[in-house]
């Protein structure tokens, strides 16, 4: 049966994969946003739902003005013997600019009841540095812990990141090394990352991620009948596939197993959809950018790419893994057992819940209560172009083409304070649609991330519905409640939208955002 990709549409990298029983729990990486480490679960592996998150209170992380790239990368769900286990590692400093990282250390939390966001522990953190940490039971019980981090010695004569996977034993009680680490896989590419240990059979497999996650991305495997720490004998059909610049989908890799209950074995992984235009690529909104320079029959492509959890089946032939055929990854999958599912292409909120999954660990500044069926948000004393965090409420963007609409009532008393809404790639680049008070009107007031500010005087004292529609460029316009006509101010390309920063990695994807600022 053929399936649509992604199964996890927007801003969802880095996925790993559990069953328990007949439940499949998937979490992605969440970098510089709290709740930190998104929980979905399914049945079919088709549908999925967020369920809640396992960083939600400070003290399990903080994360303080982090520049774009920072924060949680990378979880992996793990479950033995009726706990959960979610490792992750968390960047304060991520600048690849200036070859500046700060190499964090890894902890895991875990819990008995994965439902309950409140019953994850705080860290227990690991001594050894890295990212991209992973837990294997073996069958006599001890546990590995394998992780991404620079080899000690440089690779002589070129110049690479020498990002590779390092192995050693650990006291899961306590998070401390019991084992010296040593080099379990490098590259040729100088980057080997994202590992993943199974044992199947008399075999232990190692998954990793090469190439970087840009257009070289790949996966590779080895196997061991000895055990984790090898020797490890490389598959003779590596990388595992191949899908290239000229392909529908692109940068595929950082892979994670799955067995369902009648025996068939799947992967999820992380890819993007660049949009074709003419002789060019168009930028993907939902991630991680990749500013690449590729030739296309003589033409040069800079591509701004995305990354999403995509689903394929897994066959084994002479014990090694056959993913998705040997064919490249596409928009359009197959495997036993499986369905045609439409993700909804609708999403409203009205509110009338007593709770959001909110994070506001300084202050609490919002309300559902107050205005029975409205969130309030209170005007904080941050910008959107300082790295603290303004007062928001956040939704990823899911699809390229949609509308955002926002109902808006605002009085401004002050000159200072707006209220309205966002198209976020992070606090060096934002394009705000919002009410302001000028002298003695209320005005809306336009401001891209690039060009000139438009400001118009509002006729109505009333609601305002506040209009984005996506598509080639974000246009921004808004309504008056008794007219359905959009009165359009303004717009900005998506490379305008999605432009790199100066420092740090735009590893998340678009968002769309509610803010209210009150400077004092």
């Amino acid at each position: 049966m053929s399936f649509t990709n992604p199964v996890i549409p927007g801003f969802n990298p880095d996925p790993s994969i559990i069953r328990v029983d007949k439940d499949f729990f998937l979490v992605t990486s969440s970098f510089e946003y709290l709740p930190g480490a998104p929980i979905y679960h399914s049945r079919d592996l088709i549908q999925w739902k967020l369920i809640g998150h396992a960083l939600t209170r400070p003290s399990q992380l903080q994360i303080h003005t982090p520049e774009p790239g920072g924060g949680v990368w990378a979880t992996t769900i793990r479950y033995h013997r009726g706990v959960f286990y979610i490792t992750a590692a968390s960047f304060q400093r991520y600048r690849p600019q200036q070859d500046d990282r700060v190499w964090p250390q890894g902890f895991y939390v875990q819990t008995t009841n994965i439902w309950d966001d409140s019953t994850w522990s705080d860290p227990v953190y690991f001594d050894q540095v890295g990212f991209d940490q992973d837990l294997f039971w073996d069958d006599d019980g001890t546990v590995y812990l394998s992780s991404t981090y620079r080899k000690l010695e440089p690779t002589a004569g070129v110049k690479l990141k020498d990002f590779a996977i390092h192995i050693c034993t650990i006291d899961i009680a306590t998070g401390h090394s019991t084992s010296e680490p040593i080099l379990i896989r490098e590259s040729s590419s100088g980057v080997a990352e994202g590992s993943h240990i199974y044992k199947r059979g008399r075999y232990y497999y190692l998954f990793t991620a090469e190439g970087g996650t840009e257009s070289g991305h790949c996966e590779w495997v080895s196997r061991s009948e000895v055990g984790p720490l090898g020797p490890w004998e490389l598959a003779p059909h590596n990388p595992l596939w191949r899908n290239g610049v000229k392909d529908e989908v692109q940068n595929t890799g950082h892979l994670d197993l799955v067995e369902d209950t009648d025996g068939n074995w799947w992967a999820v992984l992380l890819a993007v959809r660049p949009v074709r235009k003419g002789d060019q690529w168009e930028e993907s909104v939902f991630g991680w950018f990749c500013h690449e320079t590729h030739v296309w029959d003589g033409s040069l492509l800079t591509i701004i790419v995305g990354r999403e959890t995509f689903l394929v089946h897994v066959e084994w032939e002479n014990d090694w893994p056959v993913i998705n055929g040997g064919k490249k990854i596409a928009l359009r999958s197959t495997g036993p057992g499986l369905y045609q599912h439409e993700i909804p292409v609708s999403w409203r909120d009205e509110f009338s819940g007593s709770q959001l999954q909110l994070d506001t660990p300084l202050t609490i500044d919002y309300s559902l209560t107050e205005r029975p069926g409205h969130l309030r948000l209170y005007g904080g004393p941050y910008t959107l172009s300082v790295p603290a965090s303004p007062t928001m409420f956040l939704r990823k963007q899911s699809h390229r083409f949609c509308t955002w609409e926002t109902k808006l009532l605002f009085h401004p008393t002050s000159e200072h304070a707006e209220a309205g809404t966002v198209v976020w790639w992070n606090y060096f680049t934002h394009s705000s649609l919002g009410i302001r008070k000028r002298g003695d009107d209320r005005i809306i007031r336009f401001k891209p991330s690039e060009g000139d500010m438009v400001e118009r005087v509002l006729e109505t004292t009333g609601d305002i519905v506040l209009v984005i529609e996506c598509g080639n460029e974000y246009q921004f316009g808004y309504q008056d409640p008794s007219s359905s006509e959009t009165i359009w101010i303004g717009s900005v390309a998506n490379h305008v939208a999605t432009k790199a920063p100066p420092v740090g990695a735009p590893f998340t994807g678009m968002i769309f955002m509610e803010i209210s600022e009150s400077r004092q």
